[in-house]
Formats: C-alpha cells, sequence, structure tokens
C-alpha cells in the first residue's frame, strides 16, 4: 500500500440496540485486523442516529487520538423532499416541524455509496431502517458482518 490510509467501516443498528461492550470488542477488533491488512487505522462512518449507531460514533471519538477517524452522516430530515419522493410524502411531527420519511433511505444509500471496506450491523428485531440499509449493503456486494439482539 502506498502511504497511510484508514479503512472505512461502518457501522450501524437499530435504535434499540443496548450492547455497547459488544461494539466496543467489535469496533477494536476490526481495527486490529485493519492494521493486520496493513491499513493504518480505520474510519468509522455512522449515521448519527440513537442507540448503535451513536456507539459507534462514540467508540470513534474516544480514540482519535490514537488515530481512528469518525465519519458522521446525519439524515436531512428537515431538509426538502428531492424529486423521488411522492407528493405529499412529508409528515408533520407532533410539535408541528415537518419531515421527510425517505431521509434515512438517502442517508443509507449515501453511506453505501462511500463503499466501505465492511459493515458492522447490530440489530434488533425488525428495525427498518437497519433493515433498509442491510437491502442496500447487499445489494452493493458490500460485506456485512451481523449480531442480533
Amino acid at each position: 500500500m502506498n502511504g497511510p490510509y484508514l479503512a472505512l467501516i461502518l457501522g450501524l443498528g437499530s435504535r434499540a440496540w443496548t450492547d455497547r461492550n459488544l461494539i466496543d470488542h467489535v469496533l477494536t477488533e476490526t481495527w486490529h485486523d485493519a492494521l493486520q491488512d496493513g491499513y493504518c487505522g480505520i474510519e468509522v462512518m455512522e449515521g448519527t442516529a440513537d442507540g448503535a449507531d451513536t456507539m459507534c460514533g462514540d467508540w470513534a471519538k474516544a480514540r482519535l487520538i490514537d488515530g481512528i477517524g469518525h465519519l458522521p452522516v446525519p439524515a436531512d430530515w428537515e431538509g426538502p423532499c428531492t424529486a423521488n419522493c411522492p407528493p405529499g410524502q412529508r409528515r408533520t411531527r407532533r410539535n408541528g416541524t415537518e419531515y421527510c420519511p425517505l431521509a434515512g433511505h438517502r442517508r443509507n444509500q449515501n453511506m453505501v455509496d462511500r463503499k466501505p471496506l465492511v459493515a458492522l450491523a447490530f440489530q434488533v428485531g425488525e428495525s427498518t431502517g437497519t433493515a433498509d440499509c442491510l437491502r442496500r449493503l447487499a445489494k452493493a456486494s458490500v460485506p456485512t458482518r451481523r449480531w442480533a439482539a
């Protein structure tokens, strides 16, 4: 390999995920594997949702001094709908603010399009956002490791 490169790792999962120790163990193992494969470290990309995404981000931020990168990719819930959104797609929250319900899907595709080396998925039940991202990863042939609670 020419020069120092960080392996891009996608950490994703359910908002209901609670096992921080497993995420810490898996990311540490993935970091060590990347070092053995010739990378200088990893960059953890995550979608900023509560639960597993946030835990993956917390792990990365706690290790910035060790050369770990952190790439948060939030969904633009309040932003405009795209041309692909059906008319009348926007929803209104209890507080009166509007959002595009497809923003999470666009964010998931954005993360998949960045071509992570591997995705680490932590899923509780049938979490719809996690399931959507897993389908997109499979379609893009991104290697994925999964844990279920």
